[in-house]
């Protein structure tokens, strides 16, 4: 498309990794799951959270992120949503990081979770109308089909920086398998996963 030629290409690519390098919920979230769990759970979870963020996108583009905008209420409701969920996440955290769960259990648990996550979180669809938006030129062609181009983009960009950090996150869990059984360890990132669900309550106010 002509506006991809017209794109401040720097500025762009620039603005999408330092957003991704970024503390916030996934990050933390994928490196405490990964240190629980290992890559295969680890990287089921970025799976469900690309997919969440694809659907981020879908609906920027089709303009449902205009209606949350619109309707406080809407929004409110999938902020506290999305609260509610990492508080559940930090229970699970501590009551099963001991159990014998089969592999094959939590990759799927891995996978819902960074769905869920995502859909219920309404910062990262405003995200791509208020940012992404921002880099969209209305002259040279249609703004949802550019919308859905840059979304797709920063996904890509999203998902190289999660796969990183599963990595970082695995390596730390084998060299810390004793601890991380610990009810120490489950207690810590029980209390992680709860300042993560704060900061998502704080930040999209």
């Amino acid at each position: 498309m002509a506006f991809l030629s017209e794109l401040d290409w720097p500025a762009f690519l620039l603005a999408m990794v330092l957003i991704e390098l970024t503390p916030g919920p996934n990050m933390g979230w994928l490196a405490m799951l990964s240190a629980q769990h290992g890559w295969r759970v680890g990287l089921m979870a970025v799976a469900g959270i690309t997919i969440g963020l694809g659907l981020q996108v879908l609906a920027a583009a089709t303009g449902v992120a205009a209606m949350v905008a619109a309707f406080p209420v809407v929004f409110e409701t999938l902020r506290w949503a999305g609260v509610a969920f990492m508080l559940w996440l930090a229970w699970q955290a501590y009551a099963e990081m001991g159990s014998a769960v089969p592999a094959a259990g939590l990759t799927e648990k891995g996978f819902r979770r960074g769905l869920i996550a995502n859909l219920l979180n309404p910062k990262a669809l405003l995200f791509y109308v208020v940012v992404i938006g921002q880099f969209t030129a209305p002259e040279s062609g249609a703004v949802w089909q550019q919308i859905l181009i840059l979304g797709t983009i920063h996904l890509l960009i999203a998902g190289a920086v999660h796969i990183a950090i599963v990595s970082l996150g695995t390596r730390i869990g084998q060299s810390l398998e004793r601890w991380r059984r610990s009810q120490p360890a489950r207690l810590f990132f029980a209390v992680s996963l709860v300042a993560i669900a704060i900061w998502i309550g704080v930040s999209t106010v």
